[in-house]
């Protein structure tokens, strides 16, 4: 990248601006976060540490978006697993019960407890399918999540932008092709740790 490109300014770690919370260190056996050693036979040093760096970046970054997604459920008054739901079924503003339990793993009777949640909340509702009158389809109610859930991502979802503004076009276009293909990581690995149907697109 034009700034920083090989993480100057950053902290102790990694960590932009200033030391890793406590407790977040890199500890033994998990300095190397590879099933193999990382740059293994190149013995550049550099990339080694560069490999490291990215790994440790993205297991941090996932645990924070972890602890953010539950700070917020709190906030909005629902769990978790219901504000994951909402977010998933956000992207199309529509699924059928079946396609959200297949999206997010979970069993038939636990989605149905979730949009029993999230309909009482007022933040769905249930309708029939004008092209197939068996299928339920859950609706987001777009009006309550605006009002109730994005008024509590604004604030990051604004320091989202104010950082991509650092980056050039070309920059931004590889930061979205590499969050491309770590989905498709991501999904590959959830229908290896499930075993059963590939993880349904949100």
């Amino acid at each position: 990248m034009s700034e920083d490109p090989a993480g100057a300014g950053a902290g102790h770690d990694g960590q932009p601006g200033g030391e890793a919370p406590p407790g977040w260190g890199t500890q033994p056996g998990w300095e190397t976060p590879w099933p193999e050693p990382p740059a293994a036979g190149t013995g550049r040093r550099e990339r080694a540490d560069l490999e490291v760096a990215f790994a440790a970046g993205l297991r941090r970054t996932g645990a924070l978006m972890q602890l953010m997604g539950t700070a917020a459920a709190e906030k909005i008054g629902i769990n978790a697993t219901d504000l994951n739901c909402l977010n998933i079924l956000s992207f199309s503003g529509h699924m059928t019960a079946g396609e959200l339990a297949r999206a997010t793993g979970l069993t038939t009777a636990s989605i149905t407890g979730v949009v029993d949640r999230l309909e009482e909340a007022g933040f769905v509702t249930r309708e029939r399918d004008p092209h197939d009158r068996r299928r339920v389809v859950v609706q987001i109610n777009l009006d309550r999540a605006m009002k109730d859930v994005a008024t509590i991502f604004a604030p990051m979802l604004r320091s989202w932008r104010e950082m991509s503004a650092r980056y050039s076009d070309d920059e931004l276009r590889l930061i979205v092709d590499f969050y491309g293909r770590m989905e498709q990581v991501f999904r590959e690995h959830l229908l290896r740790l499930r075993g059963g149907p590939e993880a349904a697109e949100p």
